[in-house]
């Protein structure tokens, strides 16, 4: 779940969803997007996929807009509502009792988070905020219990989503347990460009500060650096105005003893 947390000295495990969640009565449809580009759906006929059904089928709900950087929720608030990010991006953040911050993950439109209410969650553990303009629906905790008791489709679909990210948080920890920080950085890029995800690979990644990367995979942002001009030097990687043009050439350091 996006509550789950994965710590280890000073570092943290990261986890972009990979898989887009499609809600009930539509037919299954994947979206990747980075730096305005879109995949095989045309954005307008995926967006109204994604609201009808939400209309149709859930009360208790309500959208807003937020703007780069603005909060969601703060660690410790109350837990009472599920979000869904409609269009935008959305950053999950935990503070140690130190005062340290740890990213947990980058969270793609079309994604769920705050989901952990629906079990034994009563404060939110982790903060969310807007990585870019985005617009998010809050569901109450209620209505999304309601919504899955009474919609056996959408509930399966959910399951699924909430397995495959699971899934995925267990392979950033075997990752970060037994990788080195330039593969935790290769298979992070391999992944923010979908390779080897259900979705059609989009290899240009939009503008991401290596702050932020270094963040995502527990090291520092000079050995970022370092390994982003090496992979540049081997043809792994290409800058433009875009952002960064991944080749799927870089698996070789991935899958490197």
């Amino acid at each position: 779940m996006a509550t789950c947390i994965t710590a280890i000295s000073d570092s943290v495990t990261t986890a972009k969803l990979s898989r887009p969640f499609v809600l009930p009565p539509t037919t299954r449809r994947t979206l990747a997007a980075a730096s305005g580009v879109t995949g095989d759906v045309p954005a307008k006929r995926v967006a109204r996929s994604l609201q009808d059904p939400l209309m149709r089928f859930i009360a208790g709900k309500s959208r807003r807009e937020y703007s780069t950087g603005e909060s969601v929720f703060s660690q410790g608030d109350l837990a009472n509502s599920v979000f869904y990010i409609q269009s935008g991006r959305v950053k999950l953040t935990v503070v140690s009792m130190n005062g340290k911050e740890a990213v947990i993950a980058h969270l793609p439109v079309t994604s769920f988070f705050g989901e952990a209410c629906l079990a034994s969650e009563t404060h939110r553990v982790a903060s969310a905020n807007a990585l870019e303009p985005s617009t998010i629906i809050r569901i109450d905790k209620i209505a999304m219990q309601e919504l899955l008791h009474r919609e056996p489709q959408f509930a399966e679909q959910f399951l699924a989503h909430m397995l495959s990210r699971n899934n995925r948080l267990q392979a950033d920890l075997v990752d970060h347990l037994f990788n080195s920080s330039e593969k935790r950085l290769a298979r992070l890029l391999m992944l923010m460009a979908n390779f080897g995800q259900d979705s059609k690979p989009v290899p240009v990644i939009a503008k991401i500060s290596q702050e932020t990367l270094a963040e995502m995979i527990g090291t520092t942002r000079s050995r970022v650096s370092f390994f982003l001009n090496r992979f540049r030097d081997l043809g792994y990687v290409e800058y433009s105005s875009a952002g960064m043009l991944i080749n799927g050439s870089l698996m070789n350091v991935v899958l490197r003893d």
